[in-house]
């Protein structure tokens, strides 16, 4: 049964890494009334360069407790940045209080995985809080936004990304996307327009049906991300290195993948549309590069367009 939007409510708001609860809890009192319990849990600011597991387990605790105190009100939740991945690896492990959640919202997290963390992990040693926040949990978050009304919010602030997360990286199935414009990482905490979005989104919450949408065609755009997406140590990556791409390969209906390598040898993947619209971009570190292009070749084979043979694969790039 639907919890109507009207009942006293518990407000979880949590923040992310580098971070404490100030400002998080700032925009948790804006949008509640004077009936919403506002919990932000702190996480203590150095103990977000560490690991993430003893974060989520920090935040397990208070919400085990809140539910105990609480069983009977309704949940909605917000998370900024790495606090949205906390709130995803917890309802991934307790499917049981998803009756209870009546929107889930995640301001500016890199549910695809971090680049920053791929960057400063490249061979994902383990490196302080980077590889956890350079995992990709975009399955996790597909899965939940099949069973419970899930807000995705990102900022183009600088033509690719809010300055800290690439939009690409904020974006997966079955979600309501939001973007924003001009407003820096950081501010995207407690900005009047993230307040905003998220009260739209309360008033229109949307169906969710709990299943994956059957046998209907699934468009060559999403199938060709699709397939990239699970290339090994893919990482979602800014639209900027666009332009200097090469064509890889020619697909059907027009796409092409191109390819551009960094100076420091990080091969870059990109998929354009017969527009030469960017639809994808990623980046694959040093150890995952081999298979990088056998995902590549295997894209070329399955989505090759009929007529036109394959362009001729360049040395230089595998």
């Amino acid at each position: 049964m639907a919890v109507p939007q009207s009942s006293p409510y518990v407000l979880f708001v949590q923040h992310g890494w580098h971070d404490t609860t100030r400002r998080v809890y700032r925009l948790g009192q804006s949008l509640a009334d004077e009936h919403t319990e506002v919990i932000a849990p702190n996480l203590g600011l150095v103990k977000t360069w560490w690991r993430i597991e003893p974060l989520i387990e920090q935040v397990e605790q208070v919400a085990i407790a809140t539910q105990q105190h609480h069983p009977e009100r309704p949940w909605r939740i917000i998370g900024h940045s790495m606090g949205g991945l906390i709130w995803l690896e917890l309802l991934q492990r307790h499917p049981e209080w998803w009756p209870q959640i009546t929107s889930v919202s995640l301001v500016s997290s890199p549910v695809g995985g971090a680049d920053l963390g791929r960057i400063f992990d490249p061979f994902r040693w383990g490196i302080g809080i980077a590889r956890d926040l350079g995992t990709n949990r975009r399955p996790i978050a597909e899965q939940l936004a099949r069973h419970l009304p899930v807000q995705t919010i990102a900022s183009d602030y600088d033509g690719g990304s809010d300055g800290t997360v690439p939009i690409q990286c904020s974006q997966f199935r079955h979600a309501r996307y939001t973007q924003l414009s001009g407003i820096r990482h950081d501010n995207t905490k407690d900005h009047p327009d993230v307040i905003a979005a998220i009260q739209h989104f309360w008033t229109t919450l949307p169906e969710v049906s709990g299943v994956s949408g059957g046998t209907a065609a699934v468009p060559l755009e999403d199938a060709i991300i699709s397939q990239l997406q699970t290339i090994p140590g893919i990482t979602d990556a800014h639209l900027r290195d666009f332009s200097r791409a090469a064509i890889w390969a020619n697909l059907a209906n027009g796409f092409t993948l191109r390819t551009w390598r960094h100076p420091l040898g990080i091969h870059h993947v990109f998929l354009a549309d017969a527009q030469n619209h960017c639809r994808f971009a990623g980046f694959v570190g040093w150890p995952d590069t081999q298979g990088l292009y056998m995902g590549m070749d295997a894209i070329q084979q399955r989505y090759a367009p009929a007529a036109a043979p394959a362009l001729p694969l360049e040395s230089t790039e595998r």
